[in-house]
């Protein structure tokens, strides 16, 4: 059972940051290592069994990307 409080942040940054992020998740993905990041101050540890997806989302006249990675904590 997990003592960590709900939390629900989003989080800008710029398109290098971004991109060095996405570069480190690719490498950790493609040697099926664990991938961790810090989100505004919160270091999170995402391990090899996550499921990955991307979603969609489009009203009115703005449109939104995610790319989603889940998993449940043991």
């Amino acid at each position: 059972m997990s003592n960590k409080s709900d939390r629900d942040i989003e989080k800008s940054y710029s398109t290098a940051e971004f991109v060095s992020k996405l570069r480190r998740l690719a490498d950790a993905l493609e040697t099926g290592d664990k991938f961790e990041i810090q989100i505004a101050g919160e270091r999170i540890y995402v391990p090899v069994r996550a499921i990955y997806n991307i979603e969609h989302e489009r009203e009115g006249n703005e449109e939104e990307i995610e790319f989603q990675i889940k998993w449940q904590n043991d």
